[in-house]
């Protein structure tokens, strides 16, 4: 799944390519009704979490959330795709761009005042992509929407807690707080909530920046290093699934040790 960094790139990008433009064909083959019409203004592109909105003029949103298979492209007029155009869920075309939504399995045209009426929209807590995200918001969300129980890598995860951590962000941030991934949120303080948001906010939108993804010198410090030696102290990175849809999750266990070795504040 694209992680807040990827999707807010795309944004831009997106929105430098479309916004102020008319549209020259609209096409979502899936979507009941035919969409904005030719040459309505394409408003705005945005990103909330993981979603990605494109605003029309005529007060309709194109909703879409990448999942795990999802992409948007650009591309110019008349250049070859780069994936099946069976695989294209909606395109919006200009003079001069044309864009491209791929595999994307939420794809939804809606009226501007229901953009964020029953869906994941209206359920995403601060989204940890943006500069300044309300900080207390995240702790008292943490603490309603889960257990003393639950484990730290499932809240990381939860976009109704904060928004925009995906699967690489969350093993990195838990190597940052020296966190392992099974730690019960009921062993964290509320300061320490509040420190897992601000180096994830950190993490994230030094990503949308661009360029390729560093947590620490040298690279990432565990994401997709399973076996090699951690960065920090040199004891091999182990890897397992976690969480309810059991993505793998990565962690050092010198620097992040099993919850009954470490204090909740350690």
């Amino acid at each position: 799944m694209p992680e807040g960094d990827t999707i807010h790139r795309a944004a831009n990008r997106l929105g430098q390519a479309l916004a102020g433009k008319p549209l020259v064909r609209f096409e979502a083959a899936r979507l009941a009704g035919s969409g904005p019409a030719p040459g309505t203004l394409i408003e705005r592109v945005e990103a909330r979490g993981k979603f990605l909105l494109v605003h029309f003029g005529d007060g309709s949103v194109l909703e879409t959330h990448m999942k795990m298979a999802g992409s948007w492209h650009l591309y110019r007029p008349g250049e070859r795709w780069r994936r099946s155009p069976s695989a294209a869920r909606a395109v919006l075309a200009t003079d001069d761009w044309v864009a491209v939504c791929f595999a994307a399995p939420h794809v939804v045209l809606r009226g501007a005042t229901t953009v964020r009426r029953g869906t994941g929209l209206d359920r995403l807590g601060p989204d940890l992509t943006t500069a300044d995200p309300d900080l207390d918001v995240v702790v008292d969300r943490a603490r309603r929407f889960s257990t003393n129980a639950t484990p730290v890598v499932d809240v990381l995860l939860d976009q109704r807690i904060f928004s925009g951590v995906g699967n690489v962000f969350k093993s990195e941030v838990l190597h940052a707080c020296e966190l392992h991934p099974d730690t019960p949120i009921g062993r964290l303080s509320d300061d320490l909530v509040r420190r897992l948001a601000e180096v994830a906010n950190a993490q994230l939108v030094a990503g949308v920046a661009g360029g390729p993804r560093t947590t620490v010198p040298g690279g990432v410090a565990v994401y997709g290093r399973a076996g090699r030696p951690c960065r920090s102290c040199g004891t091999l990175i182990e890897w397992a699934r976690r969480g309810p849809h059991a993505r793998g999750t990565y962690w050092c266990p010198t620097c992040q040790p099993e919850p009954g070795r470490t204090t909740p504040d350690s």
